[in-house]
């Protein structure tokens, strides 16, 4: 099943790799090169993707994206979102376009930049973080990632400093010629008590077939605050594999919110490590499919010390024949007392032939903690949807309201206004008749 991807591995030796010839980029890449012959790609014998079958991905020739596509003004005002201000930092089928991306004006030591230039630049900054999170990949597409190490995006906040306008990480897929593969890595490192507002966008100009495969790194170093937003909206016949690995020092506090809205086949993997007394995290998600699309969310949330806390909230919207897998994991260490953890999963589903397999877990060893879960899965609300048409509310209108109420519990949570009623207009014009609908909210 793996014997293509062999092959794309082996196509390492002629791309021209940051970091070239320094030793402990060159282990990184050596060793998950030997992790992924080890691991192969994953099936639905492996538990953790149980119900999530890549062999369409891994019976495509994947070949790596270069770097000669480019973008018109065209094309990226038809993937910005309207009215929102930010710092941005744009790759292209993976590589960083230095000529599209505009940092502005940032605090003193801030870096906004190529995590190839950054290697090549400035590796005594990169390597004390890099890959430490991922050292031990889970499964072979991160193996992979890391084993090709290529280019991403480096952001470096100093002790103290705040960034007020959010960062926006874009990455676009061209989609020239298909079936190429990306695979960014990013690294994020928020000092002592800095702040910073990070949207991380996967985008595709072109219904094409291709693969990203993305690692991003974050530390949030004591009393740091990260707010993070991830907005997945891969083409139809796109494939997203993606893992967001956090680790948080004393007193920081991370909140994620994941918009799962593309994709033929998408997964994305979250794992939080709250090393810190104090630590805090919110990892808050809505995944909206039709179709025959299939999303996949793992989290993992990892309490090592005591007093420490996360709240987990997601909800999905399902129609058609598409297919949804929610497994999320908290994991209190026998040290961790005083753990306060909070896991819910809330499911609709419009269609009869919508799925969805929904597994939170709690696993306690520690006997001081207040820690909950729980699941559900149902459909529109009859009585609900009576009192509207009984209103004058026609029955298309009607359900379109109720399916947007369901998930806005969630879209409300993003605090940046314009980018939430971005969200909240790509869900209504993906679900439903999205002119009268927007009128009414």
């Amino acid at each position: 099943m793996s014997e293509r991807f062999e092959q794309l591995l082996a196509e390492r030796s002629r791309l021209d790799l940051p970091g070239a010839g320094v030793d402990w980029v060159e282990t990184i890449r050596n060793e998950n090169a030997r992790r992924f012959e080890e691991l192969g790609l994953p099936t639905p014998r492996d538990e953790d993707w149980k119900y999530t079958n890549i062999e369409p991905i891994a019976r495509k020739s994947f070949t790596p994206a270069d770097t000669g596509e480019s973008l018109t003004g065209r094309d990226l005002r038809a993937i910005a979102i309207p009215g929102l201000d930010v710092h941005r930092a744009i790759l292209i089928d993976g590589h960083y376009s230095p000529t599209l991306s505009n940092a502005g004006e940032l605090g003193d030591g801030v870096r906004i930049c190529s995590l190839a230039e950054a290697i090549d630049e400035q590796p005594d900054l990169v390597q004390p973080w890099l890959g430490r999170l991922a050292a031990e990949p889970e499964h072979g597409f991160r193996a992979l990632n890391s084993a090709f190490l290529q280019d991403g995006i480096f952001i470096w906040v100093p002790d103290g400093c705040r960034i007020d306008t959010p960062i926006e990480l874009c990455c676009v897929q061209h989609g020239e010629p298909e079936e190429t593969v990306s695979q960014p890595r990013h690294l994020v490192v928020a000092g002592e008590g800095s702040r910073l507002t990070l949207i991380e966008r996967y985008v595709s100009l072109h219904d094409k077939r291709y693969l990203t495969n993305a690692i991003t790194e974050v530390f949030a170093r004591r009393n740091a605050r990260v707010d993070h937003y991830k907005l997945q909206q891969e083409s139809t016949k796109g494939y997203h594999i993606g893992s967001w690995l956090i680790e948080q020092h004393a007193g920081s506090h991370v909140m994620t919110h994941n918009a799962a809205l593309g994709g033929a086949t998408a997964r994305t993997d979250i794992r939080v490590r709250l090393d810190g007394a104090h630590a805090h995290c919110d990892l808050n998600g809505v995944y909206v499919l039709n179709g025959r699309q299939h999303v996949d969310t793992h989290t993992k949330v990892d309490h090592c010390v005591a007093d420490t806390s996360s709240d987990e909230f997601y909800k999905g919207v399902l129609n058609d024949r598409s297919r949804a897998v929610f497994h999320g994991r908290v994991v209190v260490h026998p040290d961790a007392q005083r753990s306060d953890a909070r896991q819910r999963n809330k499911n609709l589903l419009l269609s009869p032939d919508a799925e969805v397999d929904s597994k939170p877990q709690l696993e306690i060893h520690a006997d001081d903690v207040a820690c909950t879960h729980g699941a559900s899965v149902g459909q529109l609300d009859d009585d609900a949807l009576f009192y509207l048409r009984t209103r004058g509310v026609d029955e298309e209108t009607a359900r379109g309201l109720l399916t947007f109420a369901f998930a806005n519990d969630v879209i409300e949570k993003f605090e940046l206004p314009r980018l939430r009623h971005y969200v909240e207009h790509e869900l209504t014009s993906k679900m439903f008749s999205i002119d009268d609908l927007e009128e009414i909210i």
